[in-house]
């Protein structure tokens, strides 16, 4: 039986300077709970992300003490006790608009990555920047006892093509479960995959089986197949999306639903999500999206540094739909969990992941070990920061990658998650895979002139360390990315969040306004591609 504390009283931890005015949730087997009553906990939520009127690069809801005033009142008039924020900026101030919540007794679900910080789906990687960015931000909100789960990746495996990436995403919940119980912290980290057919009963099972400390405490679905006045619990799906959540092990639940294709949105579903048709499998839902944005999904229209909000249509259906709202829990004490852990799906079909084998944690001390040990390094040493920068380093970086490793086995930055191959150094940055990949190219020719050039890319240097046969053995930690600057987020929309890329399928329908910046990765990868 597993248990999990899903939001702790920070005060215990010394993590904040007020009391808890917020009862913690915690899971014990494929159900949430609040710890102090007992009773089964439903999410009853909005996606938050207000767009309109933002010109922060960085946008934050969670920083904006008006608009969070504003809105609040809103949750409160809707029955609301969460919300999911997808991108946040670190390295702003919380505490106004965190507090506000935790008195009004509203949860925050977070998305860790970020545009620039995320998964790609397209060329997965997990290194020490990302998991260093991810630290960061995990760090920035543990003090807050109303953060009630983590997202690490949002629709990154949207196709079968992209399923090498689940490997990726369930290496970073094994780090960040690892790193969150070193702070002594056990909040969830979760998946939201976005409900495709052909893949997703391999991504259920695959994200529940195996290593038990790598699995994911929660499935997420994002779904927009309940369309109209005229769907039901059978012909919209609904039905067969309860029925593969059935005996799962962990929690399940909606974190985005709320299709658009007939408006006003009546929210008939609602019924069914925390009626007797699903309240027996899943924990509740939180609609797609609270304000109105160019994708028409919003039931309030609001702008930024403006108080007033305009509620759409779909406000009254919306609020008398959760006023009807009563799932039939039950007693935590009561409650046995009698569901079995998922089989691993094997390779084949639409599957590209070898189950039993995922990428090794990121470890900032193995990639600067094996540097020191390089002859031929990167003439740059900190990654560019303006958009065409990237690309031109992208571009180097991809030509440096096809041409070497054509000739030289470059299987030690390298990953094959279909076969479960993951390179000692394949969790370095960018910059320290290419100078092991310019490096071995110096070695092969022997040190002849010009071999370490790359078109003026690359530079020798007088290695510190005679080999890199220690540099295995270095410790696998990685605390933070240690700039103390970076301001970043957890985009939903567009989807450059759980993997630099656009979705494809169903949510993608609610995921395509924002435009957030894409993942470095991405432009790597892209730009790379564009040279084979």
């Amino acid at each position: 039986m597993r248990i999990s504390i899903a939001s702790l009283a920070a005060v215990g931890l010394g993590l904040a300077t007020h009391a808890a005015a917020i009862d913690p949730i915690v899971i014990k087997g494929s159900k949430f709970f609040n710890k102090n009553t007992g009773e089964q906990f439903f999410f009853k939520g909005v996606a938050y992300q207000p767009r309109t009127g933002v010109t922060d690069p960085n946008p934050d809801p969670l920083a904006d003490s008006v608009g969070c005033k504003r809105d609040v009142a809103v949750f409160k008039d809707l029955g609301l006790n969460s919300i999911r924020v997808y991108e946040v900026d670190y390295s702003k101030d919380h505490d106004d608009c965190m507090k506000m919540l935790e008195d009004a007794g509203i949860y925050v679900m977070l998305d860790i990555p970020s545009p620039d910080y995320a998964i790609n789906r397209e060329d997965p990687t997990w290194d020490t920047q990302l998991m260093g960015e991810w630290q960061d931000k995990v760090d920035a909100f543990s003090k807050y006892p109303n953060v009630i789960a983590w997202i690490a990746g949002n629709e990154v495996a949207n196709d079968k093509d992209t399923t090498p990436s689940a490997a990726f995403v369930k290496a970073a919940i094994r780090d960040m479960r690892a790193y969150l119980k070193s702070k002594g912290l056990s909040t969830p980290v979760g998946y939201a995959d976005n409900d495709d057919m052909d893949i997703r009963m391999n991504l259920i099972n695959y994200f529940d089986c195996d290593d038990e400390d790598a699995r994911a405490e929660f499935y997420a679905i994002n779904t927009y197949r309940w369309c109209g006045d005229q769907a039901t619990f059978q012909s919209s799906g609904y039905s067969d999306i309860t029925k593969n959540m059935t005996g799962y092990s962990i929690p399940s639940l909606l974190t985005e639903y709320g299709c658009n294709k007939v408006r006003p949105r009546t929210f008939h579903e609602v019924e069914s999500i925390f009626g007797s048709d699903m309240d027996g499998t899943l924990s509740g839902g939180l609609m797609y999206e609270y304000t109105e944005e160019d994708n028409d999904y919003g039931i309030v229209k609001v702008s930024y540094g403006d108080t007033s909000v305009d509620k759409t249509e779909d406000y009254s259906y919306f609020k008398k739909a959760m006023a009807s709202a009563d799932p039939s829990g039950v007693k935590m004490n009561s409650y046995s969990p009698s569901s079995k852990d998922s089989v691993c799906p094997s390779v084949g079909g639409n599957w590209k992941v070898k189950s039993g084998s995922l990428p090794p944690t990121p470890s900032n001390s193995t990639c600067e070990c094996m540097m020191k040990s390089l002859s031929c390094v990167s003439k740059l040493k900190s990654m560019p920061t303006s958009s065409s920068d990237l690309k031109t380093f992208g571009k180097n970086v991809g030509s440096i990658f096809g041409t070497v490793c054509a000739d030289v086995d470059c299987g030690d930055v390298s990953t094959d998650a279909e076969n479960g191959q993951y390179g000692k150094y394949s969790f370095c940055d960018a910059i320290q895979r290419v100078s092991w990949v310019m490096n071995a190219w110096y070695a092969e020719q022997r040190g002849i002139d010009g071999s370490c050039d790359f078109n003026g890319f690359a530079e020798t240097t007088k290695p510190s360390l005679s080999s890199d046969s220690t540099c295995s053995d270095q410790p696998s930690t990685n605390n933070g990315s240690g700039s103390g600057s970076s301001s970043k987020g957890s985009n939903k929309d567009d989807e450059e969040n759980g993997s630099g890329s656009k979705t494809s399928g169903a949510s993608s329908i609610g995921a395509s306004s924002m435009g957030g910046a894409t993942s470095v990765a991405a432009i790597i990868a892209l730009a790379a591609a564009s040279l084979f």
